[in-house]
């Protein structure tokens, strides 16, 4: 995938001054740090180019042009630790120092209008999660694993779905190619009938939560019953958890094959993330994936770190899940 801008050494360098000029720990204090960006951004700091590159992102998607971008040569932490693979969050408490990558995403959120999402039973509740392999999900089909991913849009089976994720390349070995994949829902449609797209957009079908959403909450188990399709090209679907419900009519089973067959019609575009590379795409409005291409070295590859994000598409869509605040915190979903 072309990037969509490719940060110059100097723009990555002044960009790296602002950012610096946070100094709060947003695992501990996220409040503070939150409020630290916006007030640096209200402060007319932030470089002009920074704030014309989120801008012509904001209209790429207003007008449908694009609903996934690339940012190349972007800040981040650059003492990056090698995180204990058994409990790689409490590793990174200890040892993550700096916070230029958690400024970035932070930034980036607030100059495209996109307020982040974080759930309560996740990482302690934190905004800035991690895309890194745990040792005892080796294997299986969680994000957290080594394995590869099928498509999906993350938390499917979850009430409260980011519209947007964003994922930034803190470690990435050079050697191992591992590629993000990512079909867009619009595409995905056009190879469905308007009967098989009708049926999709009832609600007979279920969606199992995962591995890992099972373990850090036992009450997350299944989805209630949902449509896949929504809206114009919507979609809430993870491939091979995702089922027609129980008592669903049979067309429902017709077309959620269709929906599979769609899937491997539908043109794809396919990202590898590299160290300072921003991937940001659109959650709902099409899926993605995880493919391990070229391994030379499993535990190398294990050690791969993504930083990331999830998103309310704007502030509106946000007031919607008020209800679901932990706690009264915005942005916070006590699940």
């Amino acid at each position: 995938m072309k990037p969509f801008y490719h940060f110059s050494d100097e723009e990555n360098n002044q960009l790296t001054h602002f950012l610096s000029q946070n100094a709060v720990n947003p695992y501990t204090h996220y409040q503070e740090f939150k409020l630290t960006i916006n007030e640096l951004c209200q402060s007319r700091k932030v470089p002009g180019f920074f704030i014309d590159i989120c801008n012509s992102i904001k209209h790429e998607r207003h007008h449908g042009i694009s609903d996934v971008h690339v940012l190349r040569n972007c800040p981040r932490d650059i003492n990056v630790p090698a995180l204990d693979p058994d409990n790689p969050l409490e590793d990174k408490y200890k040892k993550k120092k700096t916070f230029i990558g958690e400024a970035l995403l932070e930034t980036f959120a607030l100059l495209t209008g996109t307020p982040l999402l974080a759930y309560g039973s996740r990482h302690n509740g934190d905004f800035f999660t991690d895309v890194v392999a745990i040792r005892k999900y080796s294997g299986q089909l969680t994000g957290f694993s080594d394995s590869e991913l099928v498509y999906h849009n993350d938390r499917t089976a979850h009430a409260v779905r980011a519209d947007f994720v964003t994922l930034l390349g803190l470690h990435c070995p050079d050697e191992e190619l591992i590629f993000t994949g990512y079909i867009d829902g619009k595409s995905l449609i056009k190879h469905l009938s308007e009967e098989q797209q009708t049926a999709l957009r009832q609600p007979w079908y279920r969606t199992e939560f995962d591995v890992y959403s099972r373990e850090t909450n036992s009450r997350q188990i299944s989805s209630p019953d949902h449509a896949i399709l929504k809206n114009h090209h919507s979609i809430r679907y993870l491939d091979t958890l995702t089922h027609v419900a129980p008592g669903a009519p049979e067309q429902a089973k017709d077309a959620l094959i269709a929906f599979m067959q769609a899937m491997t019609k539908a043109d794809k575009q396919r990202h590898r993330i590299i160290q300072g590379d921003l991937l940001v795409f659109a959650n709902q409005d099409g899926l993605h994936n995880r493919e391990k291409i070229d391994i030379q070295n499993k535990e190398n590859a294990a050690r791969r770190w993504l930083l990331k994000t999830y998103a309310f598409r704007d502030q509106k869509t946000a007031e919607q899940y008020q209800a679901y605040w932990a706690k009264g915190m915005f942005g916070l979903v006590e699940d």
